[in-house]
């Protein structure tokens, strides 16, 4: 079995290179295209993935969008695999303008619930998709959603996006705070996020991952006369570097100076290890950052958006507030910081949760099952729909 996987950059999306070095362990011959040689295209060497470079990143029907398309429609003709994957909307509507009226399966693993929240976007994506085309979800949300417009669920699948569970190692609690040279009685609370600019096009006028909201937090639990500090691991991401300065100004205005930026950083366990509470107040997301701070045993608090609800069962794994309401993320915080046994025992419960339903080796499983499912019909069920934390 061969199959051809799509991505805008080589960059970012580790997750698909975990799924792709997977998939290469189950006997399946996977080609990669990549924009470029950049990032962590020699991972995917290394994993036995075939790698074929091809910028799938021109703006629809321009000129280089087409000549993307016919290039990609070369690359398929030459290399015949017997299913075709996109990991991102870009490279889906131009997977499905490149292959016309093939027979080959397409299979787009929506890596987010982002385009799903606008009528136009979504209807896009139903729009270009033929009778070749089959969804992956990567959270229940999105599996939902789809079924919601008028997707049959035959055609819509579940597969989180995985992660490398042998590869995840806790650091020992201590360095960051020695080295922001905070006393012992200082509770840190944290968010491990690159900062993406507001999406202005859906309208919002607040960064994705809800940096504003967590800094609002904290000015709320300072006010509250606490002795908390929150820090922000993540730099600007694709030269938001405006956007991340302006974000620097509102937290010296809001949160009385209380906020630590550290920028990008390579020891994310060792930042994590000294959280009382790991923080995602994302105004949208797939799992996000939560996978990582739960599979490290952190304390964890959410939005109730996209797959967040995957991993936190209300009050057993974490907790969840509304998204853009910095009092209810500032009250959840508040709860774990003033309780540390019982934020530890949901600490556990999350870990050991998003260990059964991430592991990567069973994630990838599930997609080799769609992938035999689309060339075989009948001969490989699937498990549609069912997290992993619900099998048997």
């Amino acid at each position: 079995m061969k199959a051809l996987h799509l991505l805008k950059t080589g960059v970012g999306a580790r997750w698909a290179l975990m799924q792709l070095r997977e998939l290469v362990r189950l006997g399946i011959e996977c080609h990669v295209v990549v924009p470029d040689e950049a990032g962590i295209v020699p991972e995917y060497r290394r994993a036995g993935v075939n790698v074929h470079v091809l910028d799938l990143n021109a703006i629809p029907a321009t000129p280089a969008w087409f000549r993307a398309a016919g290039a990609l429609r070369r690359l398929v003709d030459a290399e015949t695999p017997d299913v075709v994957h996109s990991h991102f909307v870009a490279t889906t509507l131009l997977m499905r303008a490149a292959l016309g009226g093939t027979s080959t399966p397409r299979v787009f693993q929506v890596p987010g619930p982002l385009h799903l929240e606008s009528r136009l976007f979504s209807a896009l994506d139903l729009a270009t998709a033929g009778r070749h085309d089959v969804w992956v979800a990567s959270c229940e949300w999105t599996r939902r959603r789809y079924i919601d417009l008028g997707i049959d669920p035959a055609r819509v699948f579940l597969a989180h996006y995985g992660s490398d569970l042998e590869a995840l190692r806790p650091a020992a609690p201590g360095s960051l705070r020695q080295e922001l040279g905070l006393a012992a009685g200082t509770q840190i609370v944290g968010m491990v996020a690159y900062c993406y600019r507001p999406k202005v096009y859906l309208g919002n006028r607040r960064g994705i991952k809800g940096h504003e909201d967590f800094i609002d937090a904290i000015g709320c639990l300072r006010a509250e006369g606490r002795d908390v500090v929150g820090v922000v691991a993540g730099g600007a991401w694709q030269g938001a570097s405006r956007y991340f300065r302006s974000l620097q100004d509102y937290a010296a205005a809001h949160a009385h100076a209380h906020i630590v930026f550290l920028g990008t950083r390579r020891d994310v366990s060792a930042v994590y290890a000294d959280l009382a509470v790991a923080v995602h107040p994302s105004l949208s997301e797939n799992l996000g950052g939560a996978a990582e701070s739960m599979l490290l045993g952190r304390p964890t608090v959410t939005t109730s958006v996209g797959g967040f609800p995957d991993l936190i069962v209300e009050g057993v794994t974490g907790y969840m507030v509304p998204p853009r309401n910095p009092q209810a993320l500032a009250g959840a915080i508040a709860r774990m910081l003033d309780d540390p046994g019982g934020a530890s025992d949901v600490a556990a419960a999350g870990q050991q949760h998003a260990q059964r339903l991430l592991d990567v080796r069973c994630t990838a499983a599930d997609v080799a099952a769609v992938y035999g499912q689309l060339i075989r019909p009948g001969a490989t069920a699937p498990r549609i729909g069912v997290p992993h934390g619900a099998r048997a």
